[in-house]
């Protein structure tokens, strides 16, 4: 049985909620042999009832997904469907990147309702290469010149740690940092 840790921002986590978000959510773990602590966030803005999931699976590999609607209950079932979603239509590069096991064959026996148009065997096509020298800087300079590139990212030297990392607009506005490092 997976692990779940079912956090709460503006609502309380009820036992019935933490319930249903552990039965639903834990549906997706059928599809691996591994699976590590899941994290389920619950937030409520402005009558958005917004979850967050990710699923931590094996090989370092993290599902993700997000859904908000006006419901709580219809957000997590519409999240779930999500990873569903992702799970089967990324199956066959999964199963090659898990040769040695652990993604259950055997679960994706009816795919018909994750038909995609592409085909799951495809690569990814890469339809445009760029170059440019990455500088260093500190993070407001390249949050600065993200926004004068009209980007949603943008990817520079930290001037002071001389790493390469990436800062990016999120959905909600804000921005995030991308740190590398070993």
């Amino acid at each position: 049985m997976a692990t779940f840790t079912v956090r709460g921002k503006n609502i309380e986590i009820t036992p019935s909620l933490r319930e249903y978000v552990e039965k639903r959510v834990g549906k997706v773990t059928k599809y691996f042999d591994k699976v590590g602590e899941i994290t389920v966030l619950l937030t409520v803005t402005k009558g958005r009832h917004i979850v967050e999931v990710t699923v931590p699976v094996q090989g370092g590999i993290l599902l993700r997904g997000e859904e908000a609607t006006m419901d709580m209950y219809t957000s997590i079932d519409l999240v779930v469907e999500k990873l569903e979603r992702q799970i089967h239509k990324q199956k066959t590069k999964l199963a090659r990147r898990f040769r040695n096991g652990g993604l259950k064959a055997e679960m994706f026996q009816d795919d018909v309702p994750f038909a995609d148009k592409r085909d799951a065997s495809e690569e990814y096509p890469v339809v445009k290469t760029k170059r440019f020298v990455v500088k260093p800087m500190d993070v407001q300079e390249a949050i600065m010149q993200m926004n004068l590139l009209n980007h949603n990212f943008f990817v520079f030297r930290d001037s002071e740690t001389e790493e390469v990392n990436v800062v990016y607009r999120r959905t909600d506005g804000n921005y995030g940092l991308i740190e590398s490092g070993n």
